[in-house]
């Protein structure tokens, strides 16, 4: 977990991945970089739902964190067609086994991944969650249930930083697998795409996102 120090009068932003690959793009957020509005943490939960939940839990925990707003982010399986690695989703809303969750300032986040990566495609929907890769049958499955994507901790984040009080939070994940462009694994990433440096874009507008959470309400 990699944080900048709080300082006085600011609210905190959480941003929660899985894995090291994502950690390592995302971290750069916590050096305060690209007009951060506070401190900013930046969370490797490791792999699947009860990983998430757990670690996700015990960061808000913390005093330094108590009121953060959250983002979970990293990378998904595209569910839609038409979808390629390297496309953007925001979720307006995320599905796991406890229900739907709502995210805060959908449009606010896709307005900035827009001047942030101009020419990038980004898809706003519902992310679902699951225990497991989705592959095949499973993948169309969830398509009809109207999903633009899967991940494995997007719910289980969002879920579990509700749990602990009420705050903003988002969901903003890379597609590395898409139904046309199924992947055998992340390292296979290809052809002028990578969806590395996507994750990595996405700093400021995570940024501006959360620097609107601060504006005064009218």
């Amino acid at each position: 977990m990699d944080a900048t120090p709080a300082a006085p009068g600011t609210a905190p932003l959480l941003i929660a991945c899985a894995l090291g690959i994502e950690h390592l793009a995302l971290r750069g957020a916590g050096r305060g970089s690209d007009g951060a509005p506070g401190p900013v943490t930046v969370l490797r939960t490791g792999m699947g739902p009860k990983h998430a939940q757990r670690a996700v839990a015990e960061a808000l925990g913390d005093g330094r964190n108590r009121d953060a707003a959250v983002i979970a982010s990293g990378f998904c399986a595209g569910l839609a067609p038409g979808m390629h690695p390297g496309d953007l989703v925001v979720a307006d809303e995320t599905r796991g086994p406890w229900g739907t969750t709502r995210c805060t300032g959908t449009e606010v986040l896709v307005a900035a991944l827009i001047r942030a990566l101009p020419g990038r495609t980004v898809h706003t929907g519902p992310l679902t969650g699951s225990a497991h890769v989705v592959r095949g049958q499973e993948r169309s499955e969830l398509a009809a249930t109207g999903a633009i994507a899967v991940d494995m901790e997007s719910a289980a984040t969002l879920h579990a930083a509700l749990g602990a009080g009420p705050r903003p939070v988002a969901a903003v994940r890379v597609v590395v697998d898409a139904p046309e462009h199924e992947l055998v694994r992340i390292g296979t990433v290809r052809g002028g795409i990578s969806a590395f440096r996507v994750l990595r874009a996405v700093l400021p507008a995570f940024h501006e996102w959360h620097r609107s959470l601060l504006l005064p309400r009218r």
